[in-house]
């Protein structure tokens, strides 16, 4: 199983980091796209990409809305190109990055759309000119011009010259959909080549994405085994339990959002996880977005945080990994608590990490 880190997109601090991330054992580096907190995220994972030759590079995630799929492919066709096939592509729905445009998540259908959009340009192919959601009070149609000659459809020629070439980086960017519930989770297993739930550390909730996604793809006559699974988990590692329920607790609130973001509790969950979720979301603090020392962060118990993320010393977490692995997860994307958290308890982690989870799992 790949362990991944996430983190902030910072166009000063990427080759560092990266170098960093890197050195320590990590598989790859997932940046945020939320343009109003952080830099922009393809600048980030392309100085990343020249600065590193083995860790995979992706946003962790991007979504439908702030950059039209032909924007997205190419920047991070981009990416795959300079680090010669190590990018993916992560996207959900949207989240940060549209309530500070005074948005809410992508709608289902717009998101399916720009999921098979996207899945055409990386791959090569067309998108017809009459799919392209510009409204015409923005931009006209291009018949009104009346050329000579014109194209007849959206194509990234380059990216399907670089298919066809076998250039280096010339493999298709895999796509990552960050899922929750149940119709996201179903669009996922019909257009991206990964599932990375943001179920949670829990494995009976993991269990039926899983389940979901694979009896999705059986009854659209798909192969049920030929889509990968990953999740979003929040880890913090540390001898002392409060502390290492501290590192994760701002994070968390944001993951466990997910699942009751819309009024009804996504998947397999108890009365009590069902209250505490509830609790979450009427006290959600957009301006302490994943803060540890936010309103939503102290909503959540010790019960909760122990099982919806992983927590411990390195050996718990080490176990609660390897459960996930035998779920048939392939790939773990690891974040904390981002924000508000001790800087010193913060570095303990990172340093324990390093030293005995990562090495543990390898």
């Amino acid at each position: 199983m790949e362990l991944w880190t996430t983190g902030v997109a910072s166009a000063r601090g990427a080759a560092r980091t990266a170098q960093e991330i890197e050195a320590a054992g990590w598989d790859g580096m997932l940046v945020v796209d939320s343009q109003n907190l952080s830099g922009d995220p393809y600048v980030s994972l392309a100085l990343a990409a020249a600065v590193t030759t083995r860790i995979g590079l992706g946003p962790g995630v991007t979504n439908s809305v702030t950059r039209h799929a032909a924007a997205t492919a190419t920047a991070i066709a981009s990416v795959h190109r300079i680090s010669n096939g190590r990018a993916v592509l992560g996207i959900g729905r949207g989240d940060s990055a549209l309530a500070h445009l005074g948005r809410a998540p992508a709608r289902l259908a717009q998101f399916e759309r720009y999921l098979r959009h996207l899945q055409l340009y990386l791959g090569g192919d067309s998108v017809n000119f009459d799919e392209i959601d510009i409204p015409s009070d923005v931009a006209p149609p291009l018949s009104g011009l009346h050329l000579h000659d014109a194209p007849p459809a959206s194509r990234i020629g380059w990216i399907a010259d670089g298919l066809e070439g076998g250039a280096k980086g010339g493999t298709k960017v895999p796509v990552e959909v960050a899922a929750s519930g149940p119709k996201v989770i179903a669009m996922a297993a019909l257009h991206a080549e990964r599932v990375m739930f943001t179920l949670g550390a829990d494995t009976d909730r993991l269990a039926w994405g899983i389940a979901l996604a694979k009896k999705t793809r059986q009854d659209a006559g798909l192969d049920p085994d030929a889509i990968a699974f990953g999740a979003y988990v929040n880890l913090g590692c540390h001898t002392d339990m409060g502390v290492a329920r501290s590192l994760v607790r701002g994070g968390l609130t944001t993951f466990a959002r997910f699942s009751v973001m819309h009024g009804k509790a996504n998947g397999p969950v108890s009365t009590g996880d069902a209250e505490v979720l509830e609790k979450l979301r009427n006290n959600y603090d957009m301006k302490k977005h994943t803060q540890g020392d936010s309103r939503q962060a102290g909503t959540l118990t010790d019960d909760f945080v122990d099982r919806f993320a992983i927590v411990g010393p390195p050996d718990r977490c080490i176990e609660r990994l390897r459960e996930l692995a035998k779920l048939g997860l392939d790939k773990v994307a690891i974040s904390g608590g981002m924000r508000g958290v001790d800087a010193g308890d913060a570095a303990v982690g990172k340093q324990l990490v390093a030293e005995q989870v990562l090495p543990g799992m390898h």
